[in-house]
């Protein structure tokens, strides 16, 4: 079983974001780290459960003193028990912590960090509205280092205003060239409601998109990356056990304002307003909505389209284990449609999506919803 805490503040909204994240007052952030441990130790669900992987995400978690994040992971470690090898990450954005913080997460247990860069370019990062620099990223990838971080991921965003695929080869060189173990590319998305939404800009065409994931999968594959998701790609050992978890459908409980859970066979989630979650000051009776149970056919579709996701795509014999029915005999009509495209391979009982197929998932997807 797997934990995600939420943690929904950050210094200031960047212009592309749609997360559940905003700024907060210093009172609003003490409300919000109390009601969180209120939270952790009222929960029943893993009880004689094992933790393999906590991931704490936001928003910016690092704009919580690291000393209070440091009273949340004990607060999980006395509520639950991790694994002896437990992957604990936490999401960081340069110009949001100190060295001194770093050395402090680091012995609170965080073994895992994810550093939100978006581009080295300090123009593009202006674009989309960053606090920090591309100096300010280095600064706290050294001290990361210099803590004992053995395990960094790096975020870059491509398709940005005005970016061509010749910058972003060269974002990806210039990134790559400080060999982070992790590194996780994403296209940017206009999300409705965000300031992006309502702005005229001049961005790549479709072409051009297409292009730059390409470009992703050569660049990073001659510097030892192996692609092991539509946008991840990790040296050998590397891969986030937190983000395979969710393409395998492992279960999960979700902590804190909005976040998601996934237990014998509910999906739940946290309520999303502030005030109520304090209000409520983290009982799980009174925050928890949005409560649905799947069915066979939600169960069945939602380990096709998250487990294409993964470059090994699924295996037929996990199908038939916990569905006990034949995969051929549920899909065989998108399958064969796939299949017979070149957007899907069929090898040693495992199906998988080819490298076109990859490029638009999006639409492969949604024939097994």
């Amino acid at each position: 079983m797997m934990l995600y805490i939420h943690i929904p503040f950050c210094a200031r909204k960047c212009l592309y974001c749609d997360f559940l994240s905003g700024y907060g007052s210093e009172e609003e952030k003490e409300s919000y780290v109390r009601s969180l441990l209120q939270e952790i130790s009222l929960v029943k669900e893993p009880v004689g459960r094992y933790i393999s992987s906590v991931y704490i995400g936001g928003g910016t978690p690092t704009v919580i003193p690291a000393k209070a994040l440091a009273s949340v992971l004990a607060s999980v470690r006395e509520r639950f028990v991790l694994t002896p090898d437990c992957e604990v990450s936490l999401e960081v954005n340069p110009g949001t912590v100190s060295e001194k913080e770093l050395f402090l997460l680091r012995e609170a247990g965080v073994n895992r960090l994810s550093i939100g860069l978006q581009s080295p370019r300090e123009q593009e990062l202006r674009v989309l509205g960053r606090i920090h620099g591309w100096e300010d990223f280095l600064r706290v990838y050294g001290e990361a280092r210099d803590a004992g971080f053995s395990d960094l991921n790096v975020d870059l965003m491509y398709a940005l205003p005005g970016q061509t695929p010749e910058k972003w080869r060269q974002n990806l060189e210039t990134v790559a060239a400080l060999q982070p173990e992790h590194i996780s590319a994403y296209s940017l998305i206009i999300e409705e409601g965000t300031p992006f939404s309502r702005m005229q800009l001049s961005l790549p065409g479709e072409e051009e998109e297409y292009t730059m994931m390409e470009e992703t999968q050569d660049v990073l594959s001659a510097r030892g990356y192996l692609r092991y998701e539509i946008s991840n790609y990790a040296k050998p050992g590397y891969e986030c056990r937190h983000n395979l978890g969710y393409w395998e459908r492992k279960e999960y409980l979700g902590l804190g304002l909005g976040a998601a859970s996934y237990i014998g066979h509910r999906r739940f989630s946290n309520v999303r307003d502030l005030k109520t979650y304090l209000g409520r000051k983290g009982r799980p009776s009174e925050i928890r909505e949005n409560i649905r149970t799947l069915d066979l056919q939600d169960e069945m579709a939602e380990f096709m389209f998250l487990g294409l996701r993964k470059t090994e795509g699924i295996r037929e014999e996990d199908f038939f284990g916990c569905f006990h029915r034949s995969i051929w005999e549920v899909y065989e009509k998108p399958l064969t449609r796939y299949l017979d495209l070149g957007l899907m391979y069929h090898r040693d009982g495992r199906l998988f999506l080819s490298r076109h197929g990859l490029q638009v998932s999006n639409v492969i997807m949604a024939d097994f919803v």
